[in-house]
Formats: structure tokens, sequence, C-alpha cells
């Protein structure tokens, strides 16, 4: 989890301010509610959780860009909570963070680099959450997308350029980076390395003893793990939809109104004619005739584009007036005006002389006011409905932010009630995997998990169809399970752990005989239990890198031995340990011409060049100097995790 988190902060811009709008700040977060006693690098020091050159990093900031970086992280895993991320090092990671983006600005600062202001338009004209329907940047979705995050114009501004002073600074430092080629051949050989050994497995199960263990023992351990025991947040909901039914009555359109549009859209229903023509364009008309004539003299258009270096182009079906638009009047009236199969007399536009060949011609007959009622009606039908349907939605959205409640709004409109279980941010319901939430809840459920209670909210889930009045009614955060309610778990767990401990004693006995000249085989099976029998490996990194998954760790160990060690390696949740015997590394070579070694340089100089990079922020926060006021830390850690 916190590798996605890393590789978050290292986007183009390198830092928090990646796109704030996006959540990074997401909410407001109270000062007074941490510490604020004590001075810190010369400031009050509650509310300073750490001090970069002359610029302060507060407890809101922390915390806020905590809750950012979480949100972000819960659109792949939506069931995350602030105490798992915490729990597994996400605050800490957010303030390492929070630190370099202060150290590189005031470094930007100190040299002299800027971002001004037309710089950082540029940015924000280019993310696509602030453009309009049209694909363009439109200042009204731009204020509206801030306000949803509740963030102000300033923060956005200040938060991308800062981003884009890191930009300047450490795109730079990556540039150039290249690998020499012995440097090269020597990584690309490894691919290439063949490694042979066994590996054997000591399992905790087989140590765990069948004596039952004290209160005592229970509690402390499970004072010690109860982040492996944290449930996620869970809510239920309540919700009503509503959709063509509440709108049904009163959409067929009058007579007067068929009429009405068939007259405003007359041009639609009268005869038409289109057509589709291969063109060519030349610079003068002279050009244009010789072509022509060459054409009519039984040379087709296409060869003598090919002749003159040209290429043609098809166009169509089009009506004159689109021909008209695209071209000229010229164009499309001298296009409209031949036949069929025929060169159209060159015309000019702003691109030049057309020479067209007409392909085909498609007419369509007209249509009188009862030939088109029924594809009038129908479209005047679908209008009314979606007006009626907006209409009442934009009613309904009134009485929400009136305060009418969830069950009055329902009541109104006809619309049934439902009552959700309780269901995690992944839309499943809690305590049994494998029922979900229903279909039409799903679009509104990322909003419902950041909604308080008894708060309805109105969602267009199915656009132009269907809309959901939805609202929490109850709200359990995400908390270790009590021990009474795990006991036998955790219980399992404290065993598993003590035979691990055996598991490890065992290994170590193992790896003794073995540096006495046993081999792996033999030294486990001086074991008072029974193992699992050591397995044989042979294989190359070429062959391991093929498997197209994660290396195992027991394959990752030996890979990186040396020849004729054995070691030992923990397996994880206390599942044992594993022996690792190394016996025999056959090199491997690789030819210069090899795609492989081609890949490997440009990897290497790739990873290169991100050393680069980390060494300069390494380098510029040593040179700015930074202090953490470890106090307001906790303070903020424990409001996050609801400890306060």
């Amino acid at each position: 989890m916190i590798q996605t988190f890393r590789r978050f902060f290292q986007s183009k811009i390198g830092i928090v301010a990646t796109l704030a709008f996006l959540g990074l700040i997401a909410f407001a977060f109270a000062s007074s509610d941490v510490a604020n006693t004590g001075t810190f690098g010369g400031v009050a020091g509650g509310d300073r959780v750490a001090v970069v050159g002359d610029e302060k990093i507060s407890a809101s900031e922390l915390s806020q860009s905590a809750s950012g970086a979480l949100d972000n992280l819960r659109r792949n895993n939506p069931t995350i909570s602030m105490p798992s991320f915490i729990q597994q090092g996400g605050l800490d990671q957010v303030l390492d963070q929070l630190i370099e983006r202060a150290a590189l600005s005031g470094f930007a600062n100190k040299y002299g680099l800027r971002a001004g202001d037309n710089l950082v338009n540029s940015q924000i004209m280019t993310i696509p959450a602030f453009r309009g329907s049209d694909g363009n940047f439109d200042n009204e979705t731009y204020r509206a997308a801030l306000a949803q995050q509740r963030l102000t114009d300033a923060q956005v501004r200040d938060d991308l350029g800062k981003g884009l002073l890191a930009q300047q600074i450490l795109v730079p430092s990556a540039f150039g980076a290249a690998t020499p080629d012995a440097f090269a051949q020597q990584y690309a050989s490894l691919l290439k390395e063949r490694r042979q050994g066994s590996i054997g497995v000591i399992p905790s199960t087989a140590f765990v003893s069948e004596k039952e263990a004290g209160d005592a023992q229970i509690q402390a351990f499970y004072e010690k793990t109860r982040g492996d025991y944290i449930r996620p947040e869970r809510r239920v909901l309540r919700y009503a939809a509503f959709g063509d039914d509440a709108v049904s009555d009163n959409i067929d359109p009058s007579d007067e109104e068929i009429a009405a549009r068939y007259e405003q859209n007359r041009a639609q229903y009268a005869p038409s004619q289109s057509r589709t023509i291969t063109q060519m364009i030349v610079p003068t008309q002279a050009a244009a005739q010789s072509i022509r004539d060459r054409v009519h003299a039984g040379t087709s258009l296409e060869a003598a584009a090919r002749e003159a270096g040209l290429q043609t182009a098809n166009i169509g079906p089009v009506t004159q007036e689109q021909l008209t638009a695209q071209t000229s009047a010229a164009v499309a009236q001298a296009v409209f005006g031949a036949e069929r199969g025929r060169i159209a007399a060159p015309a000019r536009s702003g691109l030049g002389f057309h020479i067209a060949r007409i392909d085909a011609i498609e007419r369509k007959a007209g249509r009188n006011l009862e030939q088109a009622r029924s594809e009038i009606t129908a479209a005047l039908r679908e209008e009314k409905r979606r007006k009626a349907l907006n209409d009442l939605a934009a009613r309904v959205e009134e009485q929400v932010e009136d305060g009418v409640s969830l069950a009055d709004i329902a009541k109104q409109i006809g619309a049934d009630i439902v009552t959700t279980k309780a269901v995690t941010g992944a839309g499943v319901v809690y305590d049994n995997g494998q029922e979900r939430i229903a279909d039409i809840v799903a679009p509104a459920l990322q909003t419902a998990f950041q909604m308080e209670e008894s708060e309805p909210q109105l969602a267009e889930v199915v656009p132009g169809e269907t809309f959901l009045i939805f609202e929490v009614t109850a709200i359990t955060e995400s908390a270790a399970a009590p021990l009474s309610e795990i006991r036998q778990r955790v219980e399992l767990a404290y065993r598993l752990s003590q035979g691990s401990k055996a598991a490890k004693a065992a290994a170590d006995r193992i790896l003794k005989r073995v540096s006495g000249g046993s081999s792996l085989s033999a030294a486990m099976n001086a074991e008072d239990v029974n193992l699992p029998p050591a397995e044989s490996v042979n294989l190359t990194r070429e062959q391991l890198a093929a498997q197209g998954r994660q290396v195992p760790p027991p394959l990752a160990l030996m890979f990186s031995m040396a020849e004729g060690t054995t070691k030992r390696l923990e397996a994880p949740r206390s599942g044992g340990w594993f022996i690792v015997s190394l016996a025999d590394i056959e090199a491997g070579t690789i030819a210069s011409d090899d795609p492989i070694f081609t890949q490997t340089k440009a990897d290497l100089a790739q990873a290169i060049g991100r050393e680069y990079s980390d060494q300069l922020r390494a380098a510029i926060i040593a040179e700015m100097g930074s202090e953490r006021n470890e106090n307001a830390i906790d303070a903020v850690r424990r409001q996050l995790t609801g400890e306060n």
C-alpha cells in the first residue's frame, strides 16, 4: 500500500503539489485541536510539526495532506482506514514529503527560481477537471471544483507553484544520465546467471504447543499486534430512487406542439441531397485545369495526384451547406453542379484550387407533417420526459437543502425507502464478503463515505434516467476489533507466534549442522519433528523474471547470496522460517547486440537519473535545514486516529 502512496508523490511534479484539487488538501482541521504548548523553532510549538529553513509546516497542513493522501489511496483500496494508513507509516511519509516540498521551495527562492502566474495558469488550464462541456478551461467549473474540495484559488496556485519549482530543480538533475557499457554488461549478464541450491521450510505449526495460553499473555499479545485486527469503516445507508415512473403523466405532446416543431425544423424534412467526393488541392487555377484535362483524357484522379507529388482525400457524404462550411461556396456550387462520376469545374477556397470527382449522390425525399409525426412525437416526448424529471430533481434538491427529511421527500414523490446492511467503502456487506450493495447505490457510495449522518443528498446515478436520494443512518468507525469478539483468533495467532520462536530455534540448529558439513536435507532430518523435505532449485535470473509475478522472498534471497552460504529467512505472519542454501553459481554471458543488454543499459540509465534526483533532494534538505516537533506530530496522529 505504502509503495502506491510513494508512487503517487513521485509524479510529474514529484511532490504533494501534483493535483491539489483531487483532495490532497481535503478538509479544514482546527489547529486548536492539537497540542499548543511549548516552543519550537522560535515559534509557539504546538501548531508546528516541522520547520524547514524559514518555512513552518503546521499541524493543520499535515492533517489535511494525510487525509488527502488517504482519499487518493481509497480510489484503489476503498476499505483502507486512517488507522491502517498511519500504522503502515503513511503519516510519516506525508510529513517527509511536506518537508521535501518546503525545502525545494525554499531552495528555489534562495537561488532565484520562479514559477510565475502565467506558468501556473497554463498548468491549471491543462487539468481536465477544470474544463467545460466544450473541452476548454471554464472558470465556473474551476471555481465549482475548488468549492467542492473546500479549497481556495490561492491554495491551488501555491501548491502548483511549488510543484513547478520542484520540477525546475529535479528534472534537469536526471538529464544525461548514462550507463557505461562495461557497467551495463555486468548487470545484463546477471540475467543469464544460473544458481543451484535448496530451500527448506520450518513451519511454525510444527512447533505449536497444545497448552492453552493465559489471559495475561493473550491481552499483552493483542495490545502488541492490535494493528492486525483493524476493522474497516462501515456505514448503513437509506435511499429512495425515482425516475420515469415519477413523471410519466402529461408528457405526450399536443398536435399544436408537433406542428410547431415541424415548422421549426422544416428544412430538416425538405428534400435533400448529399454527395461523396474524392478531391485534391493545387495552388493555381492553371494546374487545376491541367489535371482536370488529363483526367478527362483517361488518367485517374489518383494517378494524376501521384504524378504531381500530391495525394487525394475522400470527403462525404456531405450536403452543399456542409461542404460550403468546410471549403467555400464556389467549391460547393461546383461540386453540386456536376454529375456523378464527373470532375467538377475547378473552384477556389482558402487552401487553393479544388479538383473534385463526384463518387456518389444520395437523394432523400422530403416528408410532410404526417410522415414526420411519429419521429417528432418521440423526440418531443423524450424532451418533455427529461425536463419533467430534471424539474422534479431540482425540486427535490431544494427540499434537501431546506432540511426536509428523506422520509418526507420519498412520501411526496411516491418512492420506496430502502435501508442497506452495514457496508464497507468497497460496497461489500460487512461480515458477508459474498454480498454487495445494490447496483443503483454504487455510484453514490464514495460520496456516502464522506457524508455526515442524517444529511440527505441527491445524486443522478443513471444520467437522464434515475436519481437517488440517500443518507447515512449509522457510522461505525474503523478500529481494532475488541478482544472479547476475536479472542479465539488472537489466541491462535499468539500460539503461532510462539511456534515461530521455536521454529527459529530449530532453524538455528539446522544452520549450525550445515556449517559443520551436513547437507541441508540431513540437517533438517535430524530435528525431532517431521519437517517437509528441502526442495532443490536450479534457475537462471531470466527464468525467474519470466514467471511474471513477484519473486518469492526465499528465491530473492538465494539470488542475492554468496556461493556456498546458507541463510535463514522469516516467513510472513509468523508462518515459520526458510533455510536457503546456495551450492553453486554459474556466471552468465551476454552479447552487446543482445536486446537484454540494450534494455538493461536503458533501465540503469533511468535508475541512475532517479538516484541523481534523490541525492539532490537529500542535499537540498540538508542545506535548508529541518526540525521536527514530535509532540505536535503525535498530537496529529492521535487526532486522526480518534484517540483524543
